[in-house]
């Protein structure tokens, strides 16, 4: 059961993913050759004459929105994706990832409405730590640290992760009243602490503005902390064993599903929706990125046409994706690898 609700999971990302691509290709008048789901040899295909092909493929991952002319010259094709103006190109290509934001953004109500949001209030403050030596209290409300804004516990726990060792100045809401101080974490035997505890589970629910408002903040601190993750990754603060591909996630989600059983279906269907939260604005963020082969990388050559008001050679273009594809199917193998050897130990 698990795996299939992982599939269902995947497939609702990348079917919104594919059909922000679709929509703003039909929009424009260029003509989409295929829709699929799925990769490699087709299990079940629809078409109309003259019309799109739509397509179930036989492996459950990726997808794709085929366009007449994506790729290749502009031999002046009606309903070509190369004859429309640069404008439309580019609606087109960042169509997909930001269909993906807005399912972030819409499942998000349904958790937010559902059970609240999770407020940096400090639940506890550890006695002998920097915490309690700087002042804070239980009940405090955390709102910046280091002039980053903070409106979910998650935050607190995550820019100390990111930050970790160093000193950070608060700001704190006690009786409607705003406080500053700097606090220095302590070195422990199991790591940096401020001696300060809150909790995710500790919710507050709102009215219908406001949990629209959180519901947007959550899309926020999402694609933030997927930046903030590929950062540390960058500067060599997590591995490539730290990340996981397809095989990982879906481990991930069975673990979630099995321990979410016991609490009943509700909060399996909760835990599920956290996890399409996290994924497609993920997927949002990481086809954003200037990478060949990509949709940021695609977008990098219709900026650039846009400021040269000339497109790059179709040929070169070609074959910089063609090489980022191939170093990113490379990537996916090694992390699927290390995703297998994780399960196995």
């Amino acid at each position: 059961m698990s795996i299939v609700i992982a599939l269902i999971v995947f497939s609702l990302i990348i079917i919104v993913h594919e059909l922000g691509h679709f929509l703003l290709a039909k929009a424009n008048g260029i003509t989409v050759l295929e829709f699929s789901l799925g990769m490699g040899a087709r299990i079940l295909s629809h078409q109309k004459e003259g019309g799109t092909r739509y397509s179930l493929k036989l492996l459950p991952f990726g997808g794709s929105c085929a366009m007449l002319g994506e790729d290749g010259e502009d031999d002046g094709e009606e309903g070509s994706f190369q004859s429309k103006s640069v404008g439309a190109r580019i609606s087109v290509v960042a169509a997909g990832p930001i269909f993906n934001f807005i399912l972030a953004f819409v499942l998000s109500i349904f958790i937010v409405g559902a059970i609240g949001y999770d407020p940096a209030v400090i639940l506890g403050v550890t006695e002998g730590y920097p915490a309690e030596e700087a002042g804070l209290q239980e009940g405090d409300l955390i709102t910046k640290m280091n002039g980053k804004t903070i409106r979910l516990y998650r935050q607190f726990y995550n820019y100390t992760y990111f930050h970790t060792g160093e000193t950070i100045t608060f700001e704190y809401v006690r009786d409607g009243v705003t406080y500053t101080t700097v606090i220095t974490p302590t070195l422990t035997e199991n790591g940096y602490k401020f001696g300060i505890s809150g909790s995710t589970n500790y919710r507050y629910r709102t009215g219908p503005l406001k949990t629209l408002y959180y519901s947007a903040y959550e899309v926020y601190y999402w694609i933030d902390t997927t930046i903030q993750s590929l950062n540390l990754l960058i500067h060599g603060g997590v591995s490539l064993d730290d990340m996981s591909g397809p095989v990982g996630v879906v481990s991930t989600i069975s673990e979630t599903y099995e321990e979410s059983k016991s609490d009943g279906a509700y909060y399996v269907w909760l835990n599920m929706l956290n996890i399409a939260i996290l994924l497609t604005a993920n997927l949002g963020v990481m086809n954003l990125l200037p990478i060949p082969a990509l949709d940021g990388g695609r977008l990098v050559f219709l900026i650039i046409e846009a400021i040269r008001r000339k497109r790059v050679s179709p040929e070169l273009e070609a074959n910089i994706h063609f090489v980022g594809l191939m170093l990113l199917m490379v990537l996916m193998v090694v992390v699927m690898f290390n995703d297998v050897v994780k399960i196995i130990q």
